[in-house]
């Protein structure tokens, strides 16, 4: 992921402070699921150390891995978007440390201070870009005759 979508560079330190005031930690086990693809998606997550792999069910196969996350990155970005429901499924890959966030609560936030709204959404706008990239790429190069071809 570019330093453009993490949440440091795409929130001012006042946001970031804002967000942070409401952040729990946890910790998942290597193999525990953190959501599944088409449920409700009422919280996210910064990885603190760890790596989460992002999967997509693919019929008739074994999942799909689309994308692995670490230090920094954001897990989740359906909780922002309504129906609110998950477009994708998460697993720690490893033992993960993490910063969680209830979904209701930053909408909430996003609604009270169009400011902060703003500048929440262009963050998750560009996660959001960004995995969906990642996922026509990796499921070209899993599927199609000639993988991705290596285009950017």
């Amino acid at each position: 992921m570019t330093s453009a979508t993490s949440m440091a560079a795409a929130l001012p330190a006042e946001y970031r402070e804002r967000l942070m005031r409401i952040a729990r930690e946890v910790s998942f086990d290597a193999g525990s699921r953190l959501f599944e693809e088409g449920r409700r998606a009422d919280k996210f997550w910064i990885v603190r150390t760890g790596t989460v792999a992002l999967d997509l069910h693919v019929p008739g196969r074994q999942a799909a891995v689309i994308e692995s996350l670490g230090h920094g990155e954001l897990v989740g970005w359906s909780w922002l978007y309504s129906p609110y429901v998950w477009q994708l499924g998460a697993e720690a890959m490893s033992p993960v440390r993490a910063y969680e966030f209830d979904a209701v609560t930053v909408r909430a936030m996003c609604e009270e201070d169009p400011e902060f709204g703003r500048a929440i959404a262009v963050w998750v706008g560009r996660v959001l870009a960004h995995r969906l990239h990642a996922a026509r790429t990796r499921l070209l190069d899993l599927y199609a005759p000639y993988g991705s071809g290596g285009r950017s």
